[in-house]
């Protein structure tokens, strides 16, 4: 499986330093969760990871995935999935017609399709959610769907950036474990970017603190 490795990766905006230099690797399973005050990079940092980092960000250093340097390759090549604080469900689809939009092989007969589809949703305790209304889910049913959406995909790496914050405590806590159990079942490596002790403490990971930079 893919070891991810960032190797001297440095981030500046407007002529200013915002991270870096860092160096460190992520292996197959693990969970390195990120934290650090607001504005420090956390999020551009993963930006750059997955290749939409903005033109007006200068960016040193090169990004690996089992040992392949994908510094200048396209996102989609990359296959790095993400989730983000909100869970970006399409309103106008079904849970189906969203967990298909994350499928690798989209051109698939439909009967195929639709076996993936009905196999992820069992895996998460939601068989018969096809064809639900995504303003009908739960917090946390919204929150697998959108992990069930990314895994689809089959990405070679998880980034996360605070996937769990606009979640009731007890919806973060279930999340937390389906996504960390992904995670390591599938073992692919992860990053986290968190400002909750408790995300870092469930990662069971290492940890890194970004500093403000002059």
């Amino acid at each position: 499986m893919s070891a991810l490795e960032l190797r001297d990766v440095s981030l500046a905006v407007a002529g200013r330093p915002l991270v870096g230099p860092l160096s460190c690797a992520v292996e197959p399973g693990t969970i390195l969760t990120i934290s650090g005050p607001s504005g420090v990079g956390k999020s551009s940092l993963l930006a750059f990871l997955c290749g939409v980092l903005p033109r007006s960000f200068t960016r040193q250093g090169r990004v690996f995935l089992d040992g392949s340097d994908v510094s200048a390759w396209t996102p989609q090549a990359r296959r790095m999935g993400i989730l983000f604080q909100d869970d970006l469900l399409f309103p106008h689809l079904s849970v189906g017609g969203n967990l298909a939009f994350g499928l690798r092989a989209p051109l698939a007969p439909r009967r195929e399709r639709t076996r993936l589809i009905e196999e992820a949703l069992a895996s998460m305790d939601l068989t018969g959610f096809r064809e639900r209304d995504p303003a009908t889910l739960s917090g946390g049913q919204r929150a697998r769907v959108s992990l069930l959406r990314v895994l689809l995909s089959q990405p070679r790496a998880l980034l996360l950036d605070e996937p769990f914050s606009h979640l009731d405590p007890d919806a973060r806590q279930g999340a937390r474990e389906v996504v960390f159990a992904e995670v390591r079942r599938r073992q692919l490596p992860a990053i986290l970017v968190t400002h909750d002790r408790a995300d870092a403490e469930a990662a069971g990971g290492p940890s890194l603190e970004l500093e403000p930079r002059e």
